[in-house]
């Protein structure tokens, strides 16, 4: 068994049951506009996360509002299912107090806004586990560059190697390994195709958040 002093979690498909409202929002926010989305969205989208999402729809669908406008546009379509149905996922709070009980600090990493994680976490009762919410917005970054997740071990205090990263999505842990965290990642569907090369780049896999623990 290895000891970490802290755990960095994403939010979206690893504390929170939440990929399929992303996998819909895009296609919402362009029929919203009286726009037909390609079949290819989705898988477009996949990987893309604030102003990357926002140049996209204004480079391949000639949507002219500003970044800011299309980003909030898009997280007014999420308030709702944010603030009042995400779920968690299986046995996340019973790993949340597992590592509280042994007195391992914890922040979560996540490309969403703030304001819809933190309600998110507050209404399903695990923001207390939690010292800080860093988002990309926020950091200026995204998640295919690995700073979002160097800040958080600062604001831990940990070494990057005491340092355990939960994630659900390939681009994701790829950046993490590249600054030498080891990671864990959780079964999410939206990242299923992607699976067999998640499973050769993380030290740790389970299928529900609860597989970690054997690895902690």
């Amino acid at each position: 068994m290895i000891t970490f002093k802290s755990v960095i979690f994403d939010a979206d498909g690893t504390l929170l049951d939440s990929m399929d409202a992303w996998g819909k929002v895009g296609a919402d926010y362009l029929m919203r506009l009286g726009i037909k989305p390609l079949p290819s969205l989705r898988n477009d989208l996949r990987t893309l996360e604030g102003l990357e999402m926002s140049r996209y729809f204004q480079s391949t669908y000639g949507v002219r509002e500003s970044d800011a406008v299309i980003v909030d546009g898009i997280n007014e379509l999420l308030e709702d299912f944010y603030f009042h149905e995400a779920p968690l996922k299986e046995r996340v709070l019973h790993v949340l107090e597992e590592l509280h009980s042994r007195n391992i600090k914890m922040c979560v990493a996540t490309a969403t806004d703030k304001y819809l994680i933190e309600s998110a976490l507050k209404r399903c009762d695990i923001i207390r586990y939690f010292g800080r919410i860093f988002t990309c917005g926020e950091e200026n970054t995204t998640k295919s560059s690995p700073d979002i997740f160097i800040r958080a071990a600062a604001f831990l205090e940990t070494n990057i190697n005491d340092t355990l990263v939960v994630e659900d999505s390939l681009y994701a842990i790829r950046s993490a390994k590249i600054a030498g965290f080891p990671v864990a990642a959780v079964y999410d569907q939206s990242s299923e195709e992607h699976l067999d090369e998640i499973k050769s780049l993380c030290d740790y896999y389970g299928e529900t958040m609860d597989g970690i623990l054997r690895f902690l």
